[in-house]
């Protein structure tokens, strides 16, 4: 599928992208043959084929959630470059 330069430059002025002549013929031709590429996929037969999320099945990796012992506020605060009464101190950055 053939894109004009006009589409392109529409699309860029949308994004707020500054294109000069060269890059506008790239994205051109780039985009044309993405175009082409869905235009492929789009012929697929997918009239018995249920609708999916994701390619291959996927399971939940995640841990069970256990009560643990948390870290002592010492050993938290042993690197700190600064800290006050038990806390991190951190420098102000709104005034």
């Amino acid at each position: 599928m053939k894109i004009s330069k006009e589409e392109v430059l529409h699309v860029a002025r949308l994004a707020r992208l500054d294109l000069d002549e060269t890059a506008m013929d790239k994205f051109a031709g780039q985009i044309g043959d993405i175009l082409d590429y869905v235009d492929t996929l789009n012929k697929v037969d997918t009239v018995n084929v249920a609708p999916t999320s994701h390619a291959i099945s996927l399971t939940n990796a995640f841990r069970d959630d256990e009560v643990r012992a948390h870290l002592p506020r010492e050993k938290a605060l042993a690197n700190a470059p600064d800290q006050q009464d038990g806390t991190f101190l951190v420098p102000k950055i709104i005034e």
